[in-house]
């Protein structure tokens, strides 16, 4: 279960505040308890001059003392408008051992030049989905079943060009491959919540989960899964967590819900809606 960050701005807004600073940054949420702790990497990624994404990355936990200072360096150099951060603590669908499983190849956002992603949740199945990739197939780089996501949702959204219709047909996908393994006990995912961006003038978060993984490492009257958002005008963010304790600031973004930010006439417009799944659409088990 990871943890997520993203930053869209008019204004170049550094992210570093948000990702070391504030009383709930990305790096306090990487060792809330020692159970908790995000210890299997992280990633801090980018739009550099001319459009292509640039993404830094570790495999041991952001707060460790040979992590916690190339991470704090990331976090400052990271310019521009669109900024997303992510910590890691794998999933393990594939059970691998823990050498296989922890490699800088598997630490998020992951990137297509153009696109970058992060992801909060697992899917039980890749091998089985990877057939699903098509020519992005041959791209995948680690053994990562967020990997898989990311092309998945590259793939659907290239042949659509629209990201949400893009999630929509990821996650209709996902529940045909576990329809096809004869709808196993274990649901198509535990968790989808996903930021994505084509480029430095958008970002897309989507918030989907099935069963219930307890609270949040900080804030412990919100669901573990649950996202939240702030906005002003030149700027919105939105992560796994409210990153600072300003009450009514930060809004709920809840399972089977989207936002759409984008940067247009000097301000940050936003979106936020359901995600309008067929009503015979068989997710598994119900939200919780």
């Amino acid at each position: 279960m990871c943890r997520l960050f993203g930053l869209l701005s008019t204004n170049n807004a550094p992210a570093a505040p948000w990702l070391l600073e504030r009383d709930r940054s990305l790096l306090r949420q990487s060792n809330v308890t020692p159970e908790t702790a995000q210890t299997d990497g992280w990633g801090i990624g980018w739009f550099a001059e001319g459009g292509r994404s640039r993404v830094e990355k570790g495999t041991g936990g952001a707060y460790e003392e040979q992590e916690r200072g190339r991470f704090a360096a990331a976090a400052r150099a990271a310019s521009g408008p669109l900024i997303l951060g992510h910590l890691r603590h794998a999933s393990n669908p594939l059970h691998l051992p823990r050498e296989r499983l922890i490699a800088i190849e598997n630490s998020q956002p992951f990137e297509n030049h153009t696109t970058l992603f992060a992801h909060n949740g697992s899917i039980p199945f890749p091998t089985e989905t990877r057939p699903l990739l098509g020519v992005h197939e041959g791209k995948v780089r680690g053994l990562n079943d967020s990997e898989v996501l990311f092309w998945l949702l590259l793939r659907n959204t290239e042949e659509v060009g629209d990201p949400l219709v893009g999630y929509l047909r990821t996650v209709e996908d996902l529940v045909r491959v576990w329809q096809g393994l004869k709808r196993p006990s274990v649901p198509p995912f535990s968790g989808l919540n996903v930021l994505f961006s084509r480029g430095p003038e958008e970002l897309w978060a989507f918030c989907l989960w099935s069963g219930d993984h307890g609270t949040g490492l900080i804030d412990t009257t919100r669901r573990y899964y649950e996202m939240t958002y702030r906005t002003a005008p030149h700027e919105v963010i939105v992560g796994s967590e409210p990153f600072d304790e300003e009450r009514g600031t930060w809004r709920s973004l809840g399972s089977g819900s989207y936002l759409r930010a984008v940067r247009q006439d000097g301000r940050i417009n936003v979106t936020v809606g359901k995600l309008p799944f067929p009503a015979a659409l068989e997710l598994g088990p119900a939200p919780a």
